[in-house]
């Protein structure tokens, strides 16, 4: 409890669980967008903080940290990317894929049984990377999709994502984007609004049923984690008895086939291995 209590208080804004109860402030979370977006947003609405979309129960399930809508029924998902995620099986970045699939899933849930396509709004899939995912230095990285041999040929579903590089140093971004760069990455207060935001973290930490609710959090991924270990030593012992037993049967078979007295039969009883493994294998040797 005291390695939790330790790690609350070291909390930041990079934080998922700081993320989502900062952004969960509209007056921070509409002048972020404001600010980046740089436009006026007359107010916002929380449809749900870190919801879960799973279409079907054999789909892949997402969190996501914050979706809002504004008076004009766009809608933004918002979501903080610490590490640069690669896929060990497959070495490729994970981010791409991760930005697709979210907006994919992000327009199922808001288009109801039934309703044309032409009723869903305009989103945006906005990441705040704490990385340079293309490594060109810039602020941000925006994508819409175009016509490869038209590229000013600009395909109007409405659907944008956004890469903002915390570490970027070049681009044109507003004074209070900066500074929401540096506060993310250095934890430095230079505006306002990352006066704000830091105040903000401030009163997080001092709030009791915040506390209790990240200790809670964290000790449920502690057991789930501790859950999914067990399991998976549980499932390598099985494994590992498994293939010991079958090098066992192996090993029985040849030393009989060896001897050149056993039938077929027998030696299928004996060993534990099927009558076409036996046949295989005397075939081999």
């Amino acid at each position: 409890m005291q390695d939790l209590a330790t790690k609350f208080e070291n909390l930041t804004i990079q934080s998922d669980f700081i993320f989502k109860k900062v952004m969960s402030r509209k007056r921070i979370c509409k002048h972020l967008l404001e600010e980046l977006l740089q436009i006026e947003i007359a107010d916002i609405n929380y449809l749900e903080a870190e919801k879960t979309l799973e279409p079907e129960y054999t789909s892949r399930g997402i969190r996501l940290d914050i979706i809002v809508a504004d008076d004009k029924h766009t809608h933004y998902n918002l979501e903080m990317q610490v590490k640069n995620n690669k896929n060990p099986e497959t070495d490729t970045y994970v981010l791409p894929k991760r930005s697709r699939y979210y907006q994919a899933l992000l327009d199922i849930d808001l288009l109801q049984k039934g309703q044309p396509y032409d009723l869903l709004p305009p989103t945006f899939i906005i990441f705040i990377c704490v990385f340079d995912f293309f490594e060109q230095d810039n602020y941000v990285y925006t994508f819409k999709k175009r016509c490869l041999e038209n590229l000013e040929l600009e395909l109007p579903d409405e659907a944008t994502t956004m890469l903002l590089n915390t570490k970027g140093t070049h681009g044109d971004i507003s004074k209070d984007i900066k500074s929401f760069y540096d506060y993310v990455n250095n934890h430095i207060v230079t505006t306002d609004f990352t006066k704000q935001i830091d105040d903000e973290i401030s009163y997080l930490k001092l709030d009791t049923k915040v506390r209790r609710e990240f200790m809670l959090m964290e000790a449920r991924l502690l057991d789930e984690r501790r859950e999914g270990k067990a399991e998976g030593i549980a499932e390598g012992e099985a494994i590992g008895l498994a293939k010991g037993e079958a090098e066992h049967k192996l090993k029985v078979a040849k030393l009989m086939l060896a001897k050149g007295c056993y039938s077929l039969q027998e030696i299928t009883e004996l060993s534990g291995l099927s009558l076409a493994d036996v046949e295989k294998l005397k075939e081999e040797s």
